[in-house]
């Protein structure tokens, strides 16, 4: 028997990798891991990237690119089988370990017969591998078999590895690229095979069955110049079955986009920052009009939705997991939804429902949607049903009806985002939330993701790393539940993931990336998820190449890839440094995620958030505790409502705190920082990050820079308002009245002391008054003074009520529109705030500040022409300043108020804010009465009215007034008296 000589010169005093662990007895579960293994990734980009460019190339291009790719890996597959080129003719070579194959890059190494760093050691002869090392390679009471003499120094090998693998690398990418473009040239063709595209071009009116695949959602409101555009109910379908108007009936399959009217309108302005807006030419509603035709009622795509694939909608759109958002219902703040016994009854259809329809076919807006076209639904009454949900889907609806019903009692934002964390159904979401989330960039709590399921995974398998050794944890061994069981129950618990959130690309991508990420942490092995995340890709968009063109996909790949390849490195980096365990993993892991995926939700948002980082990390301990008590009431609630009202109830004290970081990190004055939004600025943002982790990495040497950079950090978030004043000048010092830039809207405030300021208007967009008020400092509202209620005036209210102390709200007496005035009562309601009417001869003061209500009459000798007519107008008094504060008064109230008691005040004021935006309407002999020195007018950049109107601009000058417009100097702040009146812009 042959015995092995170990040489102690050439061995560690102890294995790397017991070393590598910081304990002095090694680690208890050692691994040794290799580099790691990026075969899959190229195939995986490959097919993501040809799916991207074949969903809507013509056939001839999809057939030659598969022909070319298929002849090409049969070539290279053939080559390799027949033995040619397989690199014998390079000849034998000496090494070491005879019979034993080569490894690429090591003892294929032309010209090397040992290991570097291991069998060949400086300064000494090589020594023959050893056959085995006592305690590692030898087992005790075992004998090794003898090698024959002189085995150990010579071997005959050939390259072989080092030629063939590149070929069968090459060939697997060329037939996933094969295989991505036969599928997406399928899919792509679904949108132009059948009657459906064609009857779209003509604008065909049909009768159509149709299948319904995705949750009803209605459009977000949106403010079309003084009016709210109406609500409609969105419903991706399959159109199974098409009849033309002359009976003629063809069965096929086409995806579209039905768009019903809701038949209780929105009752109020909600956030102008979700509002719909579209591009092109189109009716209101987005959908696309034949030529001469007239206006089409609806609502289009708002930003912050996505398309109807589920693909994130151009810069602005929302969630990057790709869920559209439907707008929110309940409470005061959720206003703009139409009560429970006014939904409409398209609200409750659940996928998998066959309709029968009547509709008119439109062609889709943009190209390279999911949809053959656009189905508007001419009855809006209740839909006709000529086929029930499946069992499934039955199931799924009832599940995520109770957990609603379990979360009505919850205060407002844990009854909204409850059912968002869970199983991604954001139906009450409201406009102001869903902006704070995506300003945090925590927009990805709101719908379902792979941490969600992993969250219930781990819940019954217990630790990760030790799911596969006797010491595992959670439910199942505490059950005795076998491992083989485990892992069945496991696959039923992913089952019914899908099935509850919904089985959409979206859910899909979420449940593939979350179960591949339960594997790889179960296994131990971090580096063996890169390629089982490559599997997931691939397999994905070959089973959904729209996923291909789906921001959100782009967004969990990368966030996925940032877990596991930055932030192990990272956190490691941090622990070395004396960082907490726990807080290091849980810092990189934010860290990784935010720097690869903020260049694409700068694409989406134009925006970095500058808070994304410690908001995730203060939300991220709330998140599993909500997911687990949300999920135990959602399977609680069929069963016993009051157990599932009481998880809902625990569950409420994560959420609100998630909810709280949102809204509180949102608010800060430099949250956020404007940012191209495009592709460019997407590169430029990236570079930018790469800089500043080169630099960071430097800096983390020096603590006393790192604290220097922190604070700096600090005061560009927090924004001090008189460091801000001191940097920027804005606000003026001693500013007496401001006009925030809302866009075509306005809003205004008059100084009323130190953190205190009257309102007038609030403008169509809460973000952007809000930011404004924020900057001028202003903490305590007085008095809101509503002139009328057109919704460039009322529609931002929720923004002036953010985190303010207002005392009451005045309003004018003509209450149209409607649904306006709903609006601003229920918001008012909800804060307990008094709504009260103005009149003329009214007159307050506060302070240095006094004002008289000069318009209108409290009892009108004619019903005014239209809400403008019955502008509250406003003769203002300031510390020596006079201000006529017009609204939109047009030109007949404004000759009616020259004729008034009050008219004889208007002479010789100061400022005067132009009414109607500077319109063209306006009486002259009043400009002339007024005889402003500085004239403001609020609008809009490259508004479609035109304002102001140059003949406006030109009889304000030639009374020897400044003109100066918030479309082109932005916000205004006017400061001094008599002589010494200054103006500023931010």
């Amino acid at each position: 028997m042959r015995h092995d000589v170990y040489a102690p010169d050439l061995a560690p005093s102890r294995a790397a990798v017991h070393a590598a662990s910081g304990n002095r007895l090694g680690a208890s579960h050692p691994r040794q891991e290799g580099p790691t293994d990026l075969r899959l990734v190229p195939p995986a980009l490959a097919a993501w990237a040809t799916a991207a460019l074949m969903l809507d190339a013509p056939t001839v291009w999809v057939g030659g690119a598969v022909v070319v790719c298929l002849v090409a890996a049969g070539v290279l597959l053939l080559v390799r089988r027949g033995g040619l080129g397989d690199g014998r003719a390079a000849g034998p070579r000496v090494g070491p370990m005879s019979g034993v194959g080569s490894v690429p890059g090591r003892d294929s190494a032309p010209g090397r017969g040992a290991v570097a760093g291991r069998d060949a050691v400086p300064g000494r002869e090589a020594v023959p591998r050893r056959e085995a090392v006592p305690g590692r390679n030898s087992v005790p009471g075992r004998c090794t078999r003898p090698r024959r003499q002189g085995s150990a120094s010579l071997r005959l090998t050939w390259p072989r590895t080092a030629v063939a693998w590149p070929r069968i690398s090459v060939a697997a990418v060329l037939l996933c690229v094969a295989a991505a473009a036969v599928s997406a040239g399928l899919h792509g063709a679904d949108l132009r095979r059948g009657p459906v595209p064609g009857l779209a071009r003509e604008y065909a009116t049909v009768t159509a069955e149709v299948e319904v695949t995705s949750d009803p959602r209605l459009t977000r409101p949106r403010v079309q110049g003084d009016h709210m555009a109406p609500t409609s109910v969105l419903i991706n379908a399959d159109v199974r079955r098409v009849e033309e108007a002359h009976g003629t009936a063809v069965v096929t399959r086409a995806p579209v986009l039905m768009i019903v009217d809701a038949t209780a309108r929105s009752s109020g302005a909600g956030d102008a920052d979700g509002a719909s807006t579209s591009s092109g030419s189109g009716g209101a509603d987005g959908v696309p009009r034949p030529p001469g035709a007239g206006d089409v009622d609806g609502a289009p795509r708002p930003p912050g939705s996505e398309r109807s694939d589920g693909t994130p909608g151009p810069p602005g759109s929302g969630d990057p997991d790709g869920a559209p958002r439907p707008p929110g219902s309940g409470d005061a703040s959720e206003a703009w939804q139409p009560a429970d016994d006014r939904r409409s009854p398209w609200l409750g259809l659940l996928p998998s429902t066959r309709l029968r329809v009547a509709a008119t076919l439109a062609p889709a807006l943009t190209d390279g949607d999911r949809i053959a076209a656009v189905l508007r639904v001419r009855d809006p009454g209740a839909p006709e049903v000529v086929g029930e949900p499946s069992g499934a889907q039955r199931l799924a609806g009832r599940l995520r009806a109770g957990l609603r019903e379990a979360t009505d009692g919850l205060p407002a934002d844990a009854r909204a985002l409850l059912p968002g964390l869970v199983v991604g159904d954001t139906s009450r979401i409201t406009p102001e939330l869903d902006e704070a989330f995506k300003e945090t960039d925590l927009a990805h709590t709101l719908a379902v993701s792979g941490s969600n399921l992993t969250i219930i995974l781990a819940l019954l398998i217990g630790p990760p790393g030790l799911a596969q050794r006797v010491e595992r944890r959670g439910l199942a061994p505490r059950l005795g539940i076998s491992l083989r069981t485990t892992a069945l129950l496991g696959g039923a618990l992913t089952l019914a993931f899908v099935v509850v959130c919904r089985p959409d690309p979206s859910v899909l991508r979420a449940a593939a990336c979350g179960a591949v990420a339960l594997l790889a942490l179960a296994t131990g092995r971090r580096r063996s998820l890169i390629p089982a995340l490559a599997t997931a890709v691939l397999l994905l968009v070959l089973y959904d190449p729209w996923l291909a063109r789906s921001y959100g996909f782009l967004l969990s790949v990368l966030a996925t890839g940032a877990l596991l390849t930055l932030a192990p490195r990272w956190s490691k980096a941090l622990r070395r440094r004396r960082v907490p365990p726990r807080l290091a993993e849980a810092l990189a892991a934010a860290a990784a995620a935010q720097a690869l995926c903020a260049p694409v939700v700068a694409v989406l948002s134009a925006r970095v958030s500058l808070v994304a980082v410690p908001c995730n990390l203060l939300a991220e301990f709330a998140i599993a505790p909500a997911t687990v008590l949300g999920f135990a009431a959602l399977a609680a609630a069929p069963a016993a409502m009051p157990l599932a009202k009481l998880l809902a109830w625990g569950a409420s004290w994560p959420t609100g705190w998630i909810a709280d970081v949102a809204r509180t990190g949102a608010a800060l004055p430099g949250a956020g920082v404007d940012w191209p939004g495009s592709w460019t600025g997407a590169a430029l943002l990236a570079l930018a990050t790469v800089v500043v982790l080169l630099i960071g990495r430097r800096l983390l040497r020096h603590p006393w820079w790192c604290g220097v950079c922190g604070a700096l950090l600090l005061l560009v978030v927090l924004q001090p308002p008189p460091l801000t004043r001191v940097v920027t000048g804005w606000p003026l010092p001693g500013w007496r009245f401001a006009m925030c830039d809302v866009g075509q809207g306005d809003a205004t405030v008059l100084a009323a002391g130190e953190g205190t300021g009257v309102v007038v208007d609030a403008g169509p967009d809460p973000a952007l008054v809000d930011r404004c008020l924020r900057t001028l400092g202003i903490t305590r509202v007085p008095l809101v003074v509503l002139t009328h209620y057109h919704a460039d005036h009322v529609a931002g209210l929720p923004g002036v009520l953010r985190g303010r102390a207002v005392g009451a709200i005045e309003t004018t007496g003509h209450e149209e529109p409607v649904d306006q005035v709903e609006f601003v009562r229920r918001e008012a309601a909800a804060r307990r705030i008094p709504v009260m009417r103005a009149a003329a001869g009214e007159e307050r003061r506060t302070g240095a500040l006094s004002w008289q209500v000069v318009w209108p009459p409290a009892q009108p000798a004619l019903a005014p022409d239209g809400p403008n007519d019955a502008s509250v107008t406003l003769l203002v008094r300031s510390a020596g300043l006079r201000l006529l504060l017009l609204g939109d008064l047009e030109p007949p109230a404004q000759r009616a108020l020259l004729r008034s008691p009050a008219g004889a005040l208007l002479g010789g004021v100061d400022v005067l804010k132009v009414a109607h935006h500077g319109s063209a309407y306006q009486d002259p002999e009043l400009i002339r009465r007024a005889a402003p020195r500085l004239a403001l007018i609020s609008c809009g950049a490259d508004n479609p009215y035109g304002h102001p109107a140059p003949s406006t601009v030109a009889a304000l000058r030639a009374q020897g007034a400044v003109v100066l417009r918030t479309d082109e100097d932005g916000a205004l702040a006017v400061a001094g008296t008599g002589a010494e009146l200054r103006v500023a812009g931010d």
